[in-house]
């Protein structure tokens, strides 16, 4: 589904350019599934190219639901490098919060395709939690005014931790443990949109920030007045300027990386600039990355 801009747009449509590497040690023979290209909905991909080194041959699968576009490649042992570089074009920013004044739909009204985004999920134990969420939210206006209730708290609540939290943290964890990074924001706000029975679902992507090492970002999205709409707790960085990468139930639906094998990450950096023209592309240069804490790849 597309991004929603809601309110008075500027006269013009903003260019970002991402620039994208991932470096591994490949021990063994393993198979490798990314999930780092901008989906092409709600966004314009002016550009692209990926770069494999070694040159290994890819099988590319795009989610029709989702539009989540996954590429799979088979790799020997040694070094392993991913550079993924984009020109996105993203709609013309809002002056009026988005999805503002937008209503709640009842169960009833809910299309099929997202009646399962009401259902508590492993990272977003909806149902465990609903009690504490009725208590803290049900007094809201249903709609957006709710769900911002909702960011606005898990904001004021949770700190925002590096290293607080791992790959088997649940919404639950950061609930009372009161510190996360932004995947653990985004379950929060899901599992509590799921237990009002708001249909909520994880959004990641490539995002600018305005200090601290390149990283992919997570929010979350709620179906409100037939639409989604994006939601951050974060506040790291303006929402309406996220590349939407993938879009999934909880975060094991859209690792950026997953590999089937022994291999090991030795850096990551998913740095993104804007831009006002299109210039020939020149690689970003970033901060020198360090090994992902933020938000792993899974290795099976």
């Amino acid at each position: 589904m597309p991004i929603d801009f809601q309110g008075n747009a500027s006269e013009a449509p903003r260019r970002f350019k991402v620039d994208c590497n991932l470096k591994y040690e490949v021990q063994s023979p393993a198979h490798f599934v990314f999930h780092v290209e901008a989906v092409e909905s709600g966004q314009i991909v002016v550009d692209e190219a990926l770069t494999l080194t070694p040159s290994v041959s890819v099988q590319r699968h795009t989610h029709g639901p989702s539009n989540n576009r996954l590429i799979r490649a088979d790799v020997l042992p040694g070094l392993f490098e991913l550079n993924y570089r984009a020109t996105v074009e993203l709609p013309p920013s809002s002056s009026t919060p988005h999805g503002a004044g937008l209503l709640e739909s009842p169960v009833s009204g809910i299309p099929f395709d997202y009646l399962h985004l009401l259902s508590p999920t492993r990272y977003c134990e909806s149902d465990l939690l609903a009690s504490a969420t009725k208590k803290m939210f049900a007094h809201y206006a249903p709609g957006w005014e709710r769900v911002e209730a909702i960011r606005l708290w898990i904001h004021d609540n949770i700190e925002y931790t590096v290293g607080s939290t791992t790959v088997t943290s649940t919404a639950c964890d950061v609930f009372l443990q009161r510190a996360g990074v932004c995947r653990d924001f985004a379950h929060l706000g899901i599992a509590f949109c799921r237990a009002l029975n708001i249909p909520a679902r994880f959004v990641v992507g490539y995002i600018k920030f305005a200090e601290g090492a390149p990283d992919f970002h997570a929010v979350f999205e709620a179906w409100l007045g037939h639409r989604w709409v994006l939601f951050d707790g974060t506040e790291m960085a303006p929402i309406d300027e996220l590349i939407r990468v993938g879009t999934g139930r909880d975060a094991k639906d859209v690792p950026f990386a997953t590999f089937f094998g022994n291999a090991r990450m030795l850096s990551m950096s998913p740095a993104v600039v804007a831009v006002d023209t299109q210039p020939p592309f020149v690689p970003i240069k970033v901060p020198a990355a360090k090994p992902h804490l933020a938000r792993p790849a899974y290795a099976v």
